[in-house]
């Protein structure tokens, strides 16, 4: 892998390059930036279908968060929220950051509404 991601071709969804000085969780980052490809990306780039069943996969793991981790994934999203806001993230990046853990049914054992 190049240290340096190259541009992403037209279509793609990415979540911004967090700097590792913020200490979140990359485990977390890596999660944030799958799901921005997965639900942002264009239909011609990602499969609806197949992003759709990954991210309720992903929603069902997220949902096992609990204790110790889940509050450290909270702290970890309020920390790129403020980051976010210092950097001039569009707002929907950060109302993105906000809600993610409802989003995914995290905390609320219904299920997740729609990530």
């Amino acid at each position: 892998m190049a240290d340096e991601p190259e541009e992403a071709p037209d279509g793609v969804a990415v979540f911004p390059l967090i700097p590792p000085e913020l200490g979140v969780d990359p485990l977390l980052l890596a999660v944030l930036h799958a799901v921005v490809f997965l639900s942002g990306s264009d239909d011609e780039v990602v499969n609806p279908d197949a992003s759709s069943e990954a991210l309720e996969y992903m929603a069902t793991y997220l949902q096992q968060l609990q204790g110790e981790r889940l509050r450290r994934a909270r702290e970890d999203l309020t920390c790129l929220r403020t980051y976010g806001r210092q950097e001039k993230w569009p707002k929907q990046l950060t109302l993105f950051l906000k809600t993610f853990l409802t989003d995914f049914g995290v905390g609320d054992h219904s299920g997740p509404l729609t990530p």
